[in-house]
């Protein structure tokens, strides 16, 4: 089964297997070593890292070495990088809709709920919280 990088990048440990990796060339037990998680489940963490095409494993003698291999994290750049412009088009925008406010001596308009109504909500939210399940 291939595995996508973004199934890699979600769990802090292989994030930070690929922060050790990414600077030098490790062997497992080094790696191993790092973790306060059995070897075992450190070898899980390689195994996805590996199918997802972030990490080679070479042999040398006895010892099995992994090297990064960081061109794959391009897919979450591309994917982030859409975002950043979405957002950096909305702020823009809301900058610019606020400085017009402001040379007009206006403040934001901001919808408030009645305080009537604010008091019911708690109501109905503290006796739903205090439910057994």
């Amino acid at each position: 089964m291939r595995r996508d990088v973004f199934q890699a990048i979600a769990d802090p440990t292989r994030r930070e297997i690929l922060n050790m990796i990414a600077h030098q060339t490790l062997n497992l037990n080094t790696v191993a070593q790092k973790f306060h998680q059995s070897r075992p489940a450190i070898s899980k963490h390689i195994k996805i890292l590996t199918e997802c095409g972030l990490i080679t494993m070479t042999q040398h003698g006895r010892e099995r070495h992994c090297e990064a291999q960081l061109q794959k994290l391009n897919e979450v750049s591309n994917w982030v990088e859409q975002y950043k412009k979405f957002w950096n088009t909305k702020l823009d925008a809301l900058e610019v809709y606020l400085k017009e406010l402001q040379s007009k001596g206006e403040k934001p308009k901001v919808k408030r709920k009645n305080q009537k109504q604010l008091t019911a909500n708690n109501k109905k939210a503290s006796k739903t919280n205090g439910r057994k399940k």
